[in-house]
């Protein structure tokens, strides 16, 4: 397969009481199109971190990142605002949903805000309706559905307008198993029909194990980098 992220001798350190503390320490992998990856790790060993060096809401100390050709190395920020809305979707553990909004309007919150008629959407949106299983519930409110729903929602969103990568940190954190499970066959489903690249960053063994890919981070280095059973 072709290889659509390359991250190459990526380090992050953050000054703290004037010390430098080293968060990621020369990592170096890459993520085929198509595939599931999961990043797991202890609190603390810079997954999250990671995640969002990949997505392009923070910058390496040193080292590089390409997204198909593209490298974040000297990428202007306009250029990766771009980037973000355009060609990757992020889903987080807390749905960040306008609570006065209505699921389909949450759905088009960033095609509005990019500038384009929701009108246009009105079969992609019909169809993620569906695959999500939210169709008969695009006029509720964030407060109306429960957290998986809710997720459902935020994962909608972020596959909408049909990106390349969908990075999701902690996706299940704050859901029941029962959920939990349902939201990580939703991902593999989006992964397998829809040809979508995932990397999620988890805790959970269990949610791991949905990814084709592991990647196990500890203090920062990379312990192991395995296909998952």
């Amino acid at each position: 397969m072709a290889k659509l992220i390359e991250v190459s001798n990526l380090y992050k350190s953050f000054t703290v009481a004037r010390e430098s503390v080293d968060i990621l320490t020369d990592l170096s992998f890459s993520v085929d199109k198509g595939e599931f990856l999961s990043i797991m790790g202890p609190s603390g060993c810079g997954k999250s971190t990671l995640l969002y060096l990949l997505g392009g809401l923070d910058n390496p100390s040193s080292g590089d990142i390409k997204i198909g050709e593209k490298s974040y190395i000297n990428m202007k920020e306009k250029d990766k605002s771009v980037m973000r809305r355009k060609e990757i979707g992020f889903v987080f553990q807390f749905y960040n949903l306008v609570q006065n909004l209505s699921v389909e309007d949450n759905i088009l919150l960033p095609l509005l805000l990019d500038g384009q008629k929701p009108k246009k959407f009105k079969k992609e949106l019909d169809d993620i309706l569906e695959i999500v299983g939210l169709r008969s519930k695009r006029k509720y409110t964030p407060r109306e559905l429960s957290g998986g729903q809710q997720q459902r929602v935020a994962i909608a969103r972020a596959v909408l307008f049909n990106p390349n990568i969908i990075l999701a940190d902690e996706p299940i954190g704050n859901l029941d198993s029962k959920s939990g499970t349902e939201i990580m066959e939703l991902f593999k489903t989006i992964n397998s029909e829809m040809s979508k690249t995932i990397i999620q960053v988890t805790h959970s063994e269990e949610a791991a194990a949905f990814g084709g890919r592991i990647l196990q981070l500890k203090d920062g280095k990379i312990e192991r980098d395995m296909l998952s059973a």
